[in-house]
Order: C-alpha cells, then structure tokens, then sequence
C-alpha cells in the first residue's frame, strides 16, 4: 500500500511531512525520503540472488521497522518473512500480516515470554533464539499454558561474542532439550557473524566467516549424529551474505542494510577493492535536510541535527555533492563546511546516514518518492518497539 488507509487525518507539516502526490521539493524537513526506484532495485537484486543460490531470505525488520517495507521485500524479493530484535517488533510484524517471523535474540523475561508464546494464535510461525537450556524449560512452560507451538533456534556464537553458545556439545544438548519439550519444536540454527560485517575489506570478512562457518559445520554433524537434522541453517548480513550462500551449510539469509544502504556499510569493500555503494547496492534511504542558515561565510546549517539521527557509526555524507561537508552536529543543527558559498538559505539536501537502522528509529514516517514525487507514506511501524 501506498498509504495508511487513515492518512486523511493528517495534516502536512503538523503530522505528516508530506502528501500523496506532492513536488519532493515541498516536503517538510527533517524527515526520511525513501528513493523507490533504488528501493526496488535493491530488493529485486537480493532476491533474485537468494533465488539463484537456492536460499530463503529473511529479511530484518529491525533494519527498517516497516510492514510496509517487509511486505514490498515479500512482493518484489520473494523474502519468506522477517527477522525482529524484540518481542514488540515481532507483535508489529505479526499483526501487519507478516506469516513468518523469527526473533534473532533471547526471551528471557517472565512477560515478555507470555507475550510472545501467545503470538502463534495470530496465524504466523514464530521462531526464537535459545542459548540456554535453563530457556528451554521456561518457553515451552509458555507455549503449552497458551495451547500454541514456538520453534526454537540454538543460537552459536560464531565471532560476534555476543548471545549464544560457543561447542557443538552445547548446541546439541539444546536441541536435545528442545526436541523433548512440550510445544517446542528444535527447528534449526541461529550463526550471524555480527563483528564482521562491517570490516572494510573483502578478505578480512572472509577470513571471520571461513571460522564460523567451521562451526556451524561441526555443529550440523554434531546434530546430525543424534537424529536432529537442523530444518534451517540461519545468517548472513549485506557484509556476508555471499559467503554464507556458497558455504554449502546454510539455506537461509538475514540480511537486512542491503534495501537502504547507509554511509557505514557504503564504504566496504567488494571482492574487487570497489565500495559495496558504488555498484553492488543503491542508496535508497536518505534524511532530507534543508538549510536553515548561512550567517557564516563558509558555513551553512541545516536541520538535521542529533534528533534526526544516530551517528553511531560516524556522520552522514551529503548525497551527491563533493563541494560541500557535513561535519558535526547538535541537537536540532547540522553544521556543513560550504568554503565556496554554494549552499543557499532553503535549499534541501539528502544525507546519507551513517547508520539506518537506529536513524530510521527516530522518525514517525517513511516518503517514498519517485521522479520527484512522493508516491507513498509509510509509517515506521515498529518505531520505538524497544521491550
């Protein structure tokens, strides 16, 4: 869908930043612009890659945190569902209408595994992460209280030295746990190498995955020994997911940047020594600015400050121009050095975050705009989604 079915009840500038149909020149700053030509190619190339590897894909939901975005990655990318961080994103997705949805992390609060062992009644398959025996014992308490079924991954720690167990000793004795439990189903494994992902060069990232690949390998046979073929084998990030495709291991990806595209992930490398923006994926996802003053000679100051965005992982980059730098940043303004004066008081500019996924968390609305329209009006779903 283009557009809330409820969207008449906005107001442009006071709820929404634009409207169906407005010049992109007229939309309200700060605020997300997504490019939909570059959107749809993005989702098409992965998917189209996923399928010619004979891979599912998983999207991530907590990259965008929009049904409406996951849904045109089923349509046009044939994605098969979503990965979610939290309980609360995948309570989103699921009644968004979204039919498969792994959450990719531990559920270990009393209320928050209620909530999620109820969730099978709204009609998806729910998946969870487990690194715990301990877990095992509370989610399948859950589920068979709620008379539903969760599956379960056991996740390994395969570099990101973050969740999940680091033997196959472990990984079998949960899958074990899994199997006898009541309403649980021991589906496959969890092995997303996250430290990785953003290492600039090509062999660096293979270096990391070549290790976790060993792993998951090791933790397949081990599985395989006790009669617990894993179903799914699951990773793979926009930094990786050409290694996990080809390592004969895994069938499904989580790669989730790739639709975007961030400053961040742009400046790794490819095979080739090329940045991973400069023809292996598009821009798609941009902060329209617009600049506010220019008091300063060789300053101009915009309205993309901190509030706007994360800069996690470094500043945003100014979308097309190699005249003008962004270059810090406070709460409500961003400072952009302008040494020739080329910047004017009302001009908007398009800023190429350094991170999506916490940016796009700040914000209420997606405007996806085509040939200088704006074409759709999304809401971040699943904004603010933290519990």
């Amino acid at each position: 869908m283009n557009k809330p079915a409820d969207i008449e009840q906005y107001e442009v500038g006071f709820d929404i930043p634009a409207a169906i149909g407005m010049d992109e020149a007229d939309i309200q700053t700060p605020c997300l612009v997504l490019d939909l030509d570059a959107l749809e190619r993005n989702i098409r190339k992965m998917g189209d890659y996923a399928k010619a590897h004979g891979m599912r894909h998983r999207v991530h939901g907590k990259m965008h945190k929009s049904v409406d975005v996951a849904k045109l990655q089923e349509r046009l990318g044939g994605a098969v569902g979503v990965c979610c961080q939290k309980v609360s994103e995948a309570e989103v997705f699921a009644r968004g209408g979204i039919k498969d949805i792994l959450v990719s992390n531990q559920v270990r609060d009393p209320l928050k595994i209620d909530r999620l062992a109820r969730l099978p009644k709204l009609g998806a398959r729910f998946i969870v992460c487990v690194d715990d025996i301990d877990n095992v014992t509370e989610l399948s308490a859950a589920a068979k209280k709620h008379g539903t079924e969760l599956e379960v991954f056991v996740e390994i720690d395969c570099g990101a030295g973050r969740c999940g167990v680091t033997t196959t000793e472990d990984v079998v004795k949960i899958a074990q746990a899994t199997d006898t439990a009541d309403n649980l189903k021991f589906s496959g494994l969890q092995a997303y190498q996250g430290a990785m992902q953003h290492l600039d060069l090509y062999e660096d990232r293979k270096a990391k995955l070549d290790i976790a690949i060993g792993m998951v390998k090791d933790a397949v046979a081990g599985l395989e020994a006790v009669g617990l073929k894993p179903e799914l084998v699951s990773g793979g990030g926009t930094g990786s997911y050409y290694f996990e495709s080809n390592s004969g291991v895994f069938n499904e990806l989580q790669a989730g940047s790739y639709a975007f595209m961030d400053a961040d992930y742009g400046r790794i490398l490819d095979r080739e020594g090329q940045r991973i923006d400069r023809g292996e994926w598009e821009n798609a996802f941009f902060i329209l600015t617009q600049v506010m003053s220019h008091a300063k000679a060789d300053k101009a100051i915009c309205d993309a400050g901190l509030k706007a965005q994360s800069i996690d992982s470094g500043l945003p980059v100014i979308h097309g121009r190699d005249d003008v730098e962004y270059i810090k940043c406070s709460d409500e303004h961003g400072v952009i050095a302008d040494p020739h004066g080329a910047l004017k008081v009302g001009e908007k500019l398009r800023l190429v975050p350094g991170h999506c996924d916490p940016t796009a968390n700040v914000h209420d609305w997606y405007v996806g705009v085509r040939n200088g329209k704006v074409e759709a009006l999304w809401p971040v779903s699943a904004r603010g989604k933290a519990f």
